[in-house]
This record gives structure tokens, C-alpha cells and sequence, in this order.
């Protein structure tokens, strides 16, 4: 109940906001009717369009996109008319054809004058169309809520929360209309100007089409609302100390590996039956499985995505218990839910799999669908199951390797396995794979793109959405950074525009690992890597040298730095030759 009074306040919000300015112009057209039988429809069209819409575009994928890109056309087509008509009255007597006589209808009444009732259809078709253009900037709270659609599907709580926004923002739309209404019929009995209020109405109308199909809604826009709103939404999340339920997953935190003398539990609690593992969008190294074929197996269920250090970091030790008991009745099954939009990609997934030699089956689980089975909510996350289908165990995050490696031995035992070693693996872990370093106060991960952006210090803060000249203030406080050069800063990701970019970092780890990934067609971006203002030498990570220099080939993570010696501060600065390139988020070790 909480997460929806803030989001239906976020949306109250837009009326400060100036991306809510191309619809005023649409929703003040309708003032001068009755409330009931002109505004209200009209605003209930708008909200319960912007809420389907929204809905459709984070669940749906690409299609849904495309299919609203022809809807923006056409409700353009029908407001462009509906201030025409506005502007010429005389324009609906010219022509006699019926999308003619909607937008006649739409703007008089049955007998040419201007209607003070209105029709409650004609007012609910012009808001579906408003809906259909309104672009509000998204804000922390509608951010949430559009990426946890996304990712934990298709729910009555994802429409609540989407047509709370939208009902916030026609509630403000309503009071403002409230006020401006009285202003025009005031004008219009003292002043007898209620023709030329139309006509500067449809002027109004017809500049708001051009701005919102120039894209000024989504860009100049949302630049200054930035600014206007976001802290206020800010503001409303901090107070509010509940978990909201449509979060984005978040990667476990890493755990302390214990001793390898650390015991399992000698009894281990029935979890439930094993949720379906239908539903992966493809298989790799395997025929799609059922719960039906591992009846009579022990099954390890690991979720992962190939970007993730903390995932990379456990993947050592599961390949080994893969090869170590798969002959004794274990299966291990991968589910690989990604975290950003090119890990849907399954060639690279592929690839990925291939570099860490994993020969089990892998579920590509694109559309969250196992994820959303065992109501999953971290990377990495291990299942164990037993051999009567039944969840005994589960592990979040890193660590526990000894615990969880007997556990395996435990449920193999159970299953009447014999031969089974009591030795626990001790695989060969270097590069990204090695586990962090146990001092206290690790940097945080960071995102780069400004919808989970934390610490960003360039001055003016992130201009969503357009290039943009960034600047790196002179000095930086511990976990800040910023950007240098010309770079577009997005949802998930910043992009270069212009070689010569940096992007620096005042850390606190050994390790510093950067999600990168070249532009869109594909070319090698160069890189140099300073550490406090100097070549690493032999502090850098496994893909640059020692003087610093590297380059970007592909979208995944890159260890840039190890630095030798007790964990401190330092200065990371890397520099990008080449334009295009695509920076994720940090993550450090």
C-alpha cells in the first residue's frame, strides 16, 4: 500500500514538471466543458492509455514498442486535426469525410456552436490519444516501478502501480484545470474573447504535436525536469522505509568463505517441491529439460548472469561440482537471467559460457520466467534439490563454498550414491574469478545509467537521454565519479560520443572492474588506464598492460585494476581513444 500512495504522489508530482507541458495545451482545450462529461472522460482516457501503454512497452519487448510508435502517429494525426479545428472552425464544414466529422465532433457540439457538455466518448477517444504521446520523464519511483515490470513480469501490482502514476498525474491535471477553467470563462464574460481563446488554444495545441514530434518532450525537456522533481521523488523514497516490491533484482552482497573444515547441516529442512524449470526461451549444451526427467537426481539450480562479478566468482567452484559428481547422480542446471539488454543476446551468452567452461545445461531464461517460478531475487542464488524433486537448501551470493559442496555430498548420500568423496574441490581461481578482498568498506557497485545512478559528481549532475559535455570537478570525495568529454548518458548505460572521454573514479578496493561494451557496430574501442594519475604497472587487471592500454571487443565485464599491497584509496581514470563505447556499471573486489 505504501509503494502505491508514492508512486500515485510521484505522479501529483508532474504538474511541476515541465515534460507535463506538451499535454496541457490538449487537456486545456476541454475547459470550458462540464467536468463530469468532458475533462474527467478525458483524463480517464489519458491515464488508463499511459498505465496499458506503459505496461505493454516493459513487458511486452520490441513489439510492443513499434506498435506504440504507429499509435504516437496516429494520435498526432488526431490532435493535429483537433487544433486545426480549434484554429479554423470553418475547416469542419470544408470537408465531409468522416475522420473530418470526429474532429467536428470532437471540438462542437450537434448544432456548430462550442459545447459546454461535451461528449464523454469524444473527450475519452482525445485523452486515449494524449495518452498515447505523454512522455513523462521518469522519475526514481516511476523508474522502479517500469524496471521491475520488466523483470518480474506480468502482475496486478505492475498495473496498480503504473495507473497510481497515471491517476496522480490527471489528479494534478484535474486542479489545474479546476483554477485555469474559471481564468478562461472569466476572460470570456468580461472580455467577449472566447473566439480568439479558442484559436490561441489550437496554436497551442498544434506547437505541442511539433514539439512532441521533434522529440522535445523526451529530450530538452526532460533535461530540465531532472532538476524540478527528482529530488523530490527522492525525498519520498528515503522516507518511506518499506522494500518496494517491484525493485529491480539486486545482486547479493559477498559472503566470507568459511574454513574448508566447515560442516553442512546434518539435517536439512523440506523447502518445498522444486518450482518448473519451463519456460527458458533456449537451452545450451543440453535438449530443454522437466522436472519430470531430474526426478531421481540431485539438482544444483544456479542463477547467474555473465556480467556479474559476484557470479563470476562462484562459477569456479560449480563447474567443479559439476565434474566432480555428475557421475554420482548430480545435476547442474544454469539459469542465466540477464541483468542488462545485451545479455539477452544468447550468442553472447554463448560466448560467455564457452570463456568459463561451462559444459552443464544452461536455461536461458530471457523473459524471467524460472526467475519468477522459484521468486528468485539475487545473482548468484543456488537451489539444491533433492532426488525426490523436493528444495532442501538454498545460498545466496558468494562464500560458503565448503557448506555448500557438503550439502551436494549430503543429498547425493540420501539418494543411495555411493563412492562419493568426502574431498572438497579446490579449483583454480585467478582474474575477475578471484574473491574479494576481506577488508572492510569496499567501494559499492556503481551503475552508470541514471535510472540506479548513485554518487555521480559532475557538475549539473546526469542529463538523461541527449549528449551532453561532462566535466570532472577538480577533486573527488571517496565513491564519487564522473564523466569527461561528450557522452549520452542513458536508462542502463552512458555512451561516448566523441573520442577523448574519461571517466573517473575515487575508489576504495583491490579490484575495480568495468562493464563496457563497443558501440553498435561492433569496432574495438582503445583504452588507457591511469592509476592516481600514472600508468598501473604492475597494478593493472588482466585486460589492459602495464602502461595501461586496452581495448573494448566486446559486452562484458573488465578487470582494470588489482592493486598490490594493503586495500587504500586511489584515483582511477580511464581514458577512451576511440568514440562509441558503452560503460554498464563498477564493481569491486
Amino acid at each position: 500500500m505504501t509503494i502505491i500512495l508514492l508512486t500515485y504522489l510521484a505522479g501529483v508530482l508532474t504538474i511541476i514538471s515541465p515534460c507535463i507541458l506538451p499535454v496541457l495545451p490538449f487537456v486545456f482545450a476541454r475547459s470550458d466543458g462540464a467536468f463530469v462529461r468532458s475533462t474527467l472522460p478525458m483524463l480517464a482516457g489519458m491515464a488508463i492509455t499511459f498505465a496499458l501503454v506503459a505496461s505493454l512497452a516493459a513487458l511486452g519487448g520490441g513489439w510492443a514498442v513499434h506498435a506504440n510508435q504507429y499509435g504516437r502517429i496516429v494520435a498526432m494525426a488526431v490532435l493535429a486535426f483537433f487544433g486545426a479545428t480549434l484554429l479554423i472552425p470553418r475547416l469542419a464544414d470544408w470537408f465531409s469525410r468522416p475522420f473530418v466529422a470526429l474532429g467536428a465532433r470532437l471540438t462542437r457540439s450537434d448544432d456548430g456552436a462550442p459545447s459546454d457538455a461535451g461528449s464523454p466518448l469524444s473527450s475519452f477517444i482525445l485523452g486515449i490519444a494524449t495518452g498515447l504521446l505523454w512522455a513523462p520523464c521518469a522519475g526514481p519511483i516511476l523508474g522502479l516501478v517500469l524496471t521491475g515490470a520488466a523483470l518480474q513480469g506480468a502482475s496486478v501490482g505492475t498495473s496498480l502501480l503504473l495507473l497510481a502514476y497515471a491517476a496522480g498525474a490527471a489528479t494534478s491535471l484535474a486542479l489545474a484545470l479546476l483554477v485555469g477553467g474559471r481564468v478562461f470563462a472569466a476572460l470570456k464574460r468580461s472580455l467577449g474573447a472566447g473566439e480568439w481563446i479558442r484559436r490561441a488554444l489550437g496554436v497551442a495545441v498544434l506547437a505541442s504535436v511539433v514539439a512532441i514530434a521533434f522529440g522535445l518532450d523526451t529530450g530538452f525537456l526532460s533535461r530540465l525536469s531532472s532538476a524540478s522533481t527528482n529530488g523530490v521523488e527522492q525525498s519520498l523514497l528515503s522516507l518511506a522505509r518499506a522494500p518496494n516490491p517491484t525493485a529491480p533484482p539486486t545482486p547479493a552482497t559477498a559472503t566470507a568463505v568459511p574454513a574448508s573444515g566447515d560442516a553442512a547441516p546434518t539435517s536439512l529442512p523440506d523447502e518445498g517441491a522444486m518450482p518448473s524449470i519451463e519456460g527458458a526461451t533456449q537451452w545450451l549444451n543440453s535438449a530443454p529439460l522437466t522436472n519430470a526427467q531430474l526426478r531421481g537426481k540431485v539438482v544444483l539450480v544456479d542463477f547467474w548472469t555473465y556480467s556479474c562479478v559476484n557470479c563470476i566468482r562462484t562459477l569456479p567452484y560449480v563447474r567443479a561440482w559439476a565434474d566432480k559428481y555428475k557421475d554420482r547422480g548430480l545435476v547442474v542446471i544454469g539459469v542465466h537471467a540477464p541483468e542488462f539488454a545485451f545479455e539477452h543476446d544468447v550468442d553472447n551468452i554463448r560466448r560467455a559460457a564457452a570463456e568459463f567452461k561451462l559444459d552443464y545445461p544452461i536455461a536461458v531464461d530471457n523473459d524471467y520466467t524460472i526467475w519468477r517460478a522459484f521468486k528468485n531475487e539475487y545473482w548468484p542464488a543456488h537451489y539444491f534439490i533433492d532426488a525426490k524433486g523436493r528444495v532442501r537448501h538454498h545460498h545466496f551470493g558468494e562464500g560458503e563454498y565448503a557448506e555448500s559442496e557438503k550439502i551436494i555430498q549430503q543429498l547425493l548420500a540420501e539418494a543411495g550414491a555411493a563412492d562419493v568423496s568426502a574431498a572438497l574441490v579446490q579449483p583454480d581461481v585467478g582474474g575477475a574469478a578471484m574473491a574479494a578482498a576481506s577488508a572492510n568498506a569496499l567501494s559499492p557497485e556503481t551503475y552508470v545509467g541514471y535510472e540506479r545512478a548513485a554518487n555521480f559528481a559532475s557538475p549539473g549532475g546526469a542529463m538523461p537521454d541527449v549528449s551532453h559535455a561532462y566535466s570532472i570537478p577538480a577533486s573527488l570525495p571517496a565513491n564519487a565519479w564522473a564523466l569527461g568529454g561528450d557522452w549520452t548518458v542513458g536508462e542502463e548505460k552512458a555512451r561516448l560520443d566523441h573520442a577523448g572521454g574519461h571517466i573517473v573514479y575515487r575508489f576504495h578496493a583491490r579490484d575495480l572492474n568495468l562493464v563496457l561494451g563497443p558501440g553498435a557496430d561492433g569496432r574495438a574501442v582503445r583504452l588507457r588506464v591511469l592509476l592516481d594519475g600514472k600508468p598501473p604497472g604492475e597494478n593493472h587487471g588482466v585486460d589492459i598492460d602495464v602502461q595501461g592500454n586496452g581495448s573494448v571487443t566486446q559486452q562484458r565485464l573488465y578487470q582494470l585494476l588489482r592493486v598490490d599491497g594493503a586495500v587504500g584509496e586511489h584515483t582511477f581514470d580511464v581514458e577512451f581513444l576511440d568514440p562509441a563505447v558503452e560503460a554498464f556499471a563498477f564493481t569491486f573486489g
